[in-house]
């Protein structure tokens, strides 16, 4: 005897629609995020590849920021230290003058002047500590207050600086440490402002005395910008090497957001066709099942 039965068919294609469905469904999400998948293990054998690029790229992101941070600090240091030079070379050359002319017009103005500058730069923040303090981020690292307040001091007394200096993760491995001291800064140039406040306040004409303090302090001067100019260069050295670094971890980052990209970004023109095919699956079954379940034993008796 042939038995007839069309619960068992309608059962087979049950399944299949639901699996088509699911398939659909998932191709609807990939088209809604972007993404192949909606966490690792969805992604297969590129899992493991992703999850470490992933890690490698938060590593070079952080290396990267601190690169330009400690830049920004660096550019801070060459601005302070290049104010220092320049009020110091534009006292030298008011200096060269009188002692040339003998015209002592504003000379008393400029050394105040270029004194307010130079301890303006020497007790310059970053924003919140003092640039040239080393680890004293309490203390002031240049203390006195006025050109007369230096006469009498030793670098100890004048600078409350330490030796300390700050380390960065700039790359793989590279570590740069930096900073500047204050004290090792400006005490060449302190021994002139001192010559210079030892000689008195500076009217019309020159004594003496006060023209011969005023080569000592033009020789002082010229013994400090050398070392002042070294230390700026080192420091522009630096930021150079931090400004490179910087940049090349940038490069790498996208470098590894292009292989993450790669392994997790979906195929908008690939899923357009996926979801195209799926559709038309999903209606040929709906199609299918429709027609079957209109089947009845009566039909197949006739």
């Amino acid at each position: 005897m042939i038995r007839v039965a069309t619960i068992p068919l309608q059962r087979t294609l049950s399944a299949g629609i639901q699996q088509a469905q699911q398939r659909l469904a998932d191709t609807q999400l990939q088209l809604n995020s972007g993404k192949k998948a909606n966490d690792l293990a969805g992604l297969g054998i590129d899992a493991g590849r992703t999850l470490s690029a992933r890690s490698l790229r938060s590593a070079q992101d952080a290396q990267s920021s601190s690169a330009k941070r400690l830049g920004t600090t660096l550019s801070l240091y060459d601005a302070n230290i290049s104010n220092i030079d320049e009020s110091a070379a534009g006292l030298r050359q008011k200096l060269m003058t009188v002692i040339g002319t003998g015209q002592t017009a504003g000379l008393q103005g400029a050394i105040e002047g270029a004194f307010d500058q130079f301890r303006a730069a020497l007790n310059a923040t970053d924003g919140s500590n003092p640039l040239f303090a080393g680890a004293q981020t309490d203390a002031t690292p240049f203390k006195p207050q006025t050109l007369s307040a230096t006469i009498g001091l030793t670098p100890a007394t004048a600078f409350s600086n330490d030796d300390v200096r700050a380390s960065a993760r700039i790359g793989d491995g590279v570590d740069m440490t930096y900073g500047v001291g204050a004290r090792e800064l400006g005490s060449g140039i302190l021994s002139a402002f001192q010559t210079l406040a030892g000689a008195g306040t500076i009217g019309d004409t020159l004594s003496p005395g006060q023209i011969d303090a005023l080569k000592t302090a033009l020789g002082q001067i010229d013994s400090a910008l050398p070392q002042v100019r070294a230390i700026n260069a080192e420091n522009g050295r630096k930021q150079t090497e931090a400004e490179t670094l910087a940049t090349r971890g940038e490069e790498r980052s996208n470098l590894l957001t292009s292989l993450i990209s790669d392994a997790e970004d979906a195929d908008y023109g690939e899923i357009a066709m996926q979801l195209t095919q799926q559709q038309t699956v999903l209606k040929a079954s709906y199609s299918v099942f429709t027609q079957l379940s209109d089947l009845s034993l009566t039909q197949y008796l006739r």
